[in-house]
């Protein structure tokens, strides 16, 4: 073959090659809940899971080089999914606690707080830390770090468990319990819409259990988890995190 046909020939693969449909990305299931606003919810008017964890997941994936397709769950099954293999990321508001990591890894952390306290609103009382609930009827959430924590203090007559925190709101709303534990902010936010107007959130009050915020994945899937620490790092500071916690109504390095 000439010099000419053999540049012919190579000017020809390559327009083949370029005219060739792009490989598609890959699709990774990102487990979230319905339930936990702002970090994950189910927005009603989109039928989708949005929030803080869910926009995060997304720019990750964009600069990761993955596309995200979330997946709603109830909490306490995000750990269980992760580990069998129906999802690949969680991306929820779930402390990276001592024991989750015996079981699973975590990423950077994302975001730091504790447990928030709401009580009936007709209920005034000051009360700035849990010895003031004594032997009282408290609820928490499935899953969460904050049963395991108050049941450990021996204080409470109970410690009701809840599927969801809006199920704990509505107890506390309709004065069927004394009072409430649950993620700050999620409280805050429930409240700030105008939900559970006889529900107030106690000021004063000192959290036990604070926790960071970080996103989940497979022991095994270390390749993946330094990815995702890449794209956080990258994300804290060009400024994308920060506005997505704006975004949400929360402040970049809360506590």
């Amino acid at each position: 073959m000439s010099f000419q046909r053999l540049v012919q020939a190579a000017v020809a693969a390559l327009a083949l090659a370029l005219s060739a449909p792009s490989v598609a990305q890959q699709v990774l299931k990102v487990g979230s809940t319905p339930t936990g606003i702002p970090f994950t919810f189910l927005d009603t008017k989109t039928n989708s899971i949005q929030g803080i964890m869910v926009d995060l997941a997304t720019e990750i994936g964009k600069d990761a080089g993955f596309t995200v397709q979330i997946e709603p769950m109830q909490f306490s099954a995000l750990i269980s999914s992760l580990t069998a293999n129906k999802i690949d990321i969680i991306a929820a508001a779930m402390f990276a606690t001592a024991a989750r990591k015996e079981v699973i890894d975590f990423s950077e952390p994302v975001y730091t707080y504790g447990e928030g306290l709401v009580v009936p609103k007709a209920d005034t009382k000051a009360y700035a830390s849990q010895e003031d609930l004594k032997g009282t009827v408290v609820g928490a959430q499935v899953g969460t770090a904050f049963v395991d924590a108050l049941k450990k203090t021996g204080l409470f007559s109970e410690v009701k468990v809840y599927d969801t925190i809006p199920d704990i709101l509505r107890d506390v709303n309709a004065g069927r319990l004394k009072a409430g534990f649950a993620d700050y902010p999620i409280l805050a936010y429930n409240l700030q819409q105008g939900n559970f107007a006889d529900v107030r959130l106690v000021d004063g009050y000192k959290p036990v259990t604070v926790g960071t915020v970080a996103i989940g994945v497979r022991k095994s899937d270390t390749e993946l988890l330094a990815k995702i620490n890449a794209s956080l790092t990258k994300l804290k500071a060009n400024g994308t995190i920060a506005k997505i916690l704006d975004k949400w109504g929360q402040k970049a390095g809360a506590s």
